[in-house]
């Protein structure tokens, strides 16, 4: 007798308007208004939109000003990321009940291998419908889920299950899914090689996948002539790997005026390398190379890194790196819009490392102290004392 099978085994499930949709938990007076969460000052963009909003033409990362004026109703809620946080654990808590093989993308979305439930579900659709009715009913918010059988095109399947559907690439029906499908649906397809392939008459995905290999090469490169070649046909052996953690954690900030000054930029830098560090520490991380970025007033950006000695979740050291980083930059005296921290080469915080002086001991020593308060009382019950003998924080958190 045959195996059991899931023909359709690679789910892509997506969270509808996730940060609209957890401020509606939270307020049930946002139920059916056009609302987006984001910065409203001057430089605030839209970070989510509901449904309601995007009948109006308001999308993610459009510009505050822009939004207002196409939606004169729209209600503004800033940003809680924190609490996004609280429920996106939830909701992957769900993913991981029904597979350990889940690859997050982002705190809404996360590609799922459930062929192992082939013994538990006849099928993707009763897999999906399954996680869909959990999600519903504990967390009581909307996802949609696109299924097939491969990674790219479950995500193509979910957008056109939105908002708060199902859509199912069957097995052996991809090409008819694709053929009709303008290019710029596959991943890498930009408005320069969406250009590129419009100057060779090639303007859906079918055409696309019926052009000759070495004409595509020949205008797009090799490396992507052969990539949308393969993803046109649908072609892709990718598959969902789970990850241990992010590459990297930083945090940015967007001025609402811009600022200058090496005394300003360093009280600003030492409030980032704190958060960084604090995050590191909670997720049991320590991170060898710092980076640090800057945005001018004329969107000119530029980075600097250096690589520490040994890993750390001190923020003094961010801290002491950052400012041998600005220095580098000589932008003391410029006028700066946006500011960054990153941390990367990233390990576990258990990891051997390199023998710690004794001050660089009593440095991490004090930091679990401070966390330990932090954890009791809150993220900013403590902080650096010159942070609290400024002015309040002029700045808001760009998400991360």
């Amino acid at each position: 007798m045959d195996e059991p099978r899931i023909a359709e085994p690679i789910l892509h499930v997506d969270m509808d308007a996730f940060y609209v949709e957890v401020e509606r938990l939270d307020n049930r007076g946002l139920v059916g208004q056009p609302v987006v969460v984001g910065g409203e000052g001057p430089r605030g963009v839209v970070a989510s939109a509901s449904y309601e909003a995007r009948a109006t033409g308001v999308r993610s990362a459009m510009p505050m000003s822009t939004a207002r004026r196409k939606c004169p109703g729209l209600v503004i809620v800033p940003p809680r990321h924190r609490r996004y946080g609280e429920i996106s654990e939830r909701v992957f808590s769900i993913f991981r009940d029904f597979t350990p093989l889940v690859q997050g993308l982002s705190v809404d979305e996360a590609f799922l291998d459930v062929r192992g439930l082939r013994r538990h579900y006849p099928n993707s659709r009763a897999v999906a419908e399954a996680i869909r009715a959990r999600i519903r009913s504990e967390l009581l918010l909307p996802a949609s889920v696109g299924a097939a059988t491969s990674l790219y095109l479950a995500k193509m399947a979910s957008g056109h299950a939105k908002p708060d559907g199902l859509h199912i690439i069957t097995a052996g029906s991809e090409q008819a899914f694709l053929e009709h499908l303008d290019v710029q649906e596959l991943w890498g397809v930009g408005k320069s090689t969406r250009s590129k392939l419009a100057s060779m008459r090639i303007g859906t995905i079918g055409q696309l996948a019926r052009a000759p290999l070495p004409l595509l090469r020949r205008h797009l490169g090799e490396a992507t002539g052969d990539h949308l070649h393969r993803l046109a046909n649908g072609i892709d052996e990718r598959v969902v790997e789970p990850r241990s953690g992010a590459k990297s954690i930083s945090v940015e900030q967007t001025f609402e005026h811009d600022i200058s000054g090496t005394e300003a930029l360093r009280s600003q830098l030492l409030r980032q390398a704190d958060q960084v560090a604090w995050r590191l520490r909670r997720a049991g991380l320590s991170g060898r190379t710092v980076s640090l970025k800057l945005r001018f007033p004329d969107f000119r950006t530029i980075t600097r890194a250096e690589t520490l000695r040994s890993a750390t979740d001190v923020s003094r050291e961010f801290y002491r790196s950052c400012c041998r980083l600005l220095d580098r930059t000589g932008a003391g005296g410029r006028p700066v819009r946006l500011l960054g921290v990153a941390v990367s080469g990233l390990q576990p915080t258990g990891a051997p490392r390199q023998l710690m002086a004794d001050h660089e001991e009593r440095w991490e020593n004090l930091e679990e102290t401070v966390d330990d308060l932090r954890v009791r009382f809150g993220r900013h019950a403590v902080e650096p004392a010159r942070l609290r003998s400024g002015e309040s924080d002029p700045a808001h958190d760009a998400q991360d």
